[in-house]
Parts: C-alpha cells; sequence; structure tokens
C-alpha cells in the first residue's frame, strides 16, 4: 500500500478577529517584552511605508469597507480572536470537516502574550478529534499555567516500531483517548522557569485488525492491552525569549520535561521519559524580515516499558507537529531524535503572503533497551497566509515528502515550531 496523504483544501474562511478596538488603522503596533533588559519595544505594522494587511482587510474589501487612519491597537488584555472553518480529504481519513482558531491576549501591559489554540475535526472515516492547548502567563511573568486537553475517537494504523518498520507492515487500530496535562512554572530568574505538573494518557477500547500483508506484528509482539493508562508527576524547566509564541521571529526556547508513570496513581506500568524540546530563531539576512528556524525535539524513555500507544511516535509529540512529509504514527519506538531547520520568507510587502522551505530527519529505536536506527528524511515548500496581523497568526500550508513514496499536504493554524 502507497502511503499518499492528498489533501483538497477548500477553505471557507471567517476570520473572527475582535480586538481592544475597532481595527480602524493601516497602522497598527504589537508589543512584546524584550528579553534582554525587559522594556517595552514597538514592533510597527507598517513595514518600509507598506501597510501590512491580513486575511480580515481582504474580506472587508468584498463588503467595499475602508479602513479609517488615526488609531493604533496592539494585543491587550482584550483577547484577539482568529478562527477558520476548513474542509479536507484524505485517504487515511476521506473527507474531513474542521474548525481551529486561537486567542490571544496580555493578563499586563508587560505580560507575555498568552494563547489558548483549540480544534474540533470530524472525518468520514469517523474520527473525532478535539484538542485544546493554553498557555497563560501572569500579570508580571512569575507564573506560566501550561495545559494539553485532548480527547480522541481515533481509529489510526500502526507500522510497527523503528525508523526502519516497513510500511508493508501496516496494522489498523482502532481506540478511545483522554489527555490531561497541566504544568505550572514559576520564575527563577529572568527567562528561566521551573515546576511541577501532573499528567495522564489513556486509551480503551483498543483493538488491531492485524498486518495486512501477514509480515511481523509489533504491536502484538510489544504486549496488546485493550486499555492502558499512564498517569504521574512531572518535573520541568523552561527558558523562552522568543518576541511571539505564535510566529516567532527571533529568541531561544528550551524546554525540558521529565515525566513519571506510578501504579499507584493508576498506571498501567511503571515508567518515566525525558523530553528535551530546543528551538532557535535568527533573521536572516539579517536586515530582512525573514527567519531561519532550528528545532530539535528528543524524546527518550529512560527506564520501564510504557503502553505501545504511549511511545514516542511521529507526530505525537505536545504539538503534533514532528514529520512533516509523513502520516501521525508513521514511526514509533522507545527513543526519538527529531531534527528540523524551516526557512520562512515574505513573498507580498503587505505581508499578506509568505512562504518556507523545511527539511527535517527523525530516528527511532525499536522496543525498549534496543539503538536508534536509520534518520527518515522529510522535506517541502509551504504557503503561509495572514489570517491575523496583529497577532502574527498564519494559516500554515505545506506539502512535505518522505521515503516510500510518503507525500502530502499539512495544515495548521499558526506556525508548527
Amino acid at each position: 500500500m502507497r502511503l499518499k496523504l492528498t489533501y483538497i483544501l477548500l477553505f471557507f474562511t471567517l476570520p473572527m478577529c475582535l480586538t481592544a478596538q475597532e481595527r480602524k488603522t493601516s497602522r497598527l503596533t504589537h508589543r512584546h517584552t524584550d528579553s534582554v533588559d525587559n522594556v517595552m519595544v514597538d514592533t510597527t505594522m507598517m513595514v518600509n511605508g507598506v501597510p501590512q494587511k491580513d486575511l480580515y482587510d481582504e474580506v472587508k474589501k468584498l463588503f467595499h469597507k475602508k479602513p479609517h487612519p488615526g488609531k493604533s491597537d496592539s494585543i491587550t488584555s482584550k483577547p484577539v480572536f482568529t478562527g477558520v472553518p476548513a474542509v479536507g480529504y484524505t485517504l487515511q481519513s476521506r473527507f474531513a470537516l474542521t474548525l481551529s482558531g486561537n486567542a490571544a491576549f496580555r493578563l499586563s501591559p508587560m505580560a507575555k502574550v498568552s494563547t489558548i489554540t483549540a480544534s474540533a475535526a470530524y472525518t468520514q472515516n469517523k474520527q473525532f478529534t478535539m484538542p485544546i492547548e493554553s498557555n497563560i502567563w501572569t500579570k508580571h511573568n512569575h507564573w506560566d499555567f501550561i495545559g494539553d486537553i485532548r480527547f480522541y475517537k481515533y481509529p489510526q494504523s500502526t507500522f510497527g516500531l523503528g525508523s526502519q518498520s516497513y510500511i508493508g507492515n501496516e496494522d489498523p487500530m482502532d481506540y478511545t483517548f483522554f489527555r490531561f496535562y497541566e504544568t505550572v512554572l514559576r520564575q527563577v530568574t529572568g527567562n528561566l522557569y521551573a515546576g511541577a505538573g501532573y499528567i495522564i494518557d489513556e486509551h480503551w477500547n483498543i483493538s488491531d485488525i492485524g498486518t495486512k500483508n501477514g509480515g511481523p506484528n509489533d504491536y502484538r509482539q510489544y504486549g496488546a492491552q485493550s486499555h492502558t493508562v499512564s498517569s504521574g508527576f512531572t518535573l520541568n524547566a523552561l527558558m523562552d525569549s522568543r518576541d511571539n509564541s505564535i510566529n516567532p521571529s527571533k529568541g531561544f526556547y528550551t524546554a525540558l520535561q521529565y515525566r513519571t508513570s506510578y501504579g499507584f496513581l493508576g498506571s498501567t506500568r511503571n515508567w518515566n521519559s525525558l523530553i528535551v524540546d530546543v528551538r532557535k530563531y535568527y533573521h536572516f539576512p539579517v536586515s530582512s524580515r525573514n527567519v531561519i528556524a532550528f528545532w530539535n525535539y528528543d524524546w527518550l524513555v529512560l527506564s520501564g516499558k510504557p503502553p505501545y500507544l504511549d511511545l514516542p511516535s511521529t507526530s505525537w509529540d505536545a504539538y503534533s507537529s514532528t514529520g512533516r512529509g509523513y502520516i501521525q504514527g508513521r514511526f514509533r519506538g522507545a527513543q526519538m531524535v527529531y531534527l528540523e531547520t524551516e526557512y520562512r520568507f515574505g513573498i507580498t510587502a503587505n505581508g499578506l503572503l509568505g512562504g518556507v522551505v523545511f527539511l527535517n530527519g527523525q530516528s527511532f529505536s525499536a522496543a525498549p533497551g534496543s539503538h536508534l536506527q536509520a534518520m527518515q528524511p522529510g522535506f517541502g515548500p509551504g504557503l503561509r497566509l495572514k489570517l491575523n496581523k496583529i497577532s502574527k497568526t498564519n494559516i500554515s500550508v505545506d506539502y512535505g515528502f518522505g521515503r516510500e513514496d510518503s507525500k502530502g499536504v499539512f495544515i495548521n493554524i499558526g506556525e508548527l515550531f
């Protein structure tokens, strides 16, 4: 079977951009906290004398509405909402209806931008997904509350363990999934934060058909179960000097998470893991608005044997962003090392349209105790359509390529990292 993910995307765009003031200006300002001296600076919405535009501005033209100059706007305590519905098609899900959006706001003028992102999707294959992610900064940036809640009814194939798993060993699975993560971080100094959290992943009604080609079934050899729970605590550290968490153009981000899973908290097995997430952003060339971004995501099982569906896997990171060029769950194993770089550039002077090119690689081990296997590459181009120029939210549409004829469209609200 060819692993081919093809999207025919029909955007019925309805940007919901509600701000502290009515948007009546061609010169808007976005304020952020400088990571070095904690001074408020302005990033203008007028670039080289060209007013910046977003999809909301283009929709207004359809109704012959013209902006009125004279006022400015920024992300304040009044949330900026951005949303878009879409219809798509994949060979994996067939037709899909999706609704995605985010809200950006500050709890004080000096606070970092807080975000809440949510989406819902239903597919012709009766898959239902509803993730809600939040990152809330308090007024003086002393505390950061990070949440991740998901509910999935999710038929999805697995292809075995390791990054050398054979695509022909596809094993269709079905399960229901609930996740609740909540982490609280306290400022230590500057942009350094540390804290702890509680985390639970529960899968139930798990079933599989068996490999379609009659080949080895890594899922059953690993240990098939109809119900699994991974429940425990986390220790966390964060260093974040990005200028905008939705669409960074400069700065540095590092997050560490040590996770435990204990039987006395309801876990199926005792195990622990470590996640290291490092990102860096540069203007390139330095004098331009173009950005080159680097990402390293390492997800490592340190001890124990997690349930199969809790093992590190392609696009099952906290952001569902790894592995453009491959279908979610294509590779799985006890250790994951992931690298990606992306170059982001403008196409139109008004900021409405941009582009990217990206290159990534992912390596997985098989069962716990085994070694990392060959790195699997992914690459491709993408387009960016400015959905909201205040929060710098883009509609991201990428076409990714991988090995074994893996290819397809990948769509997101906001940048993937």
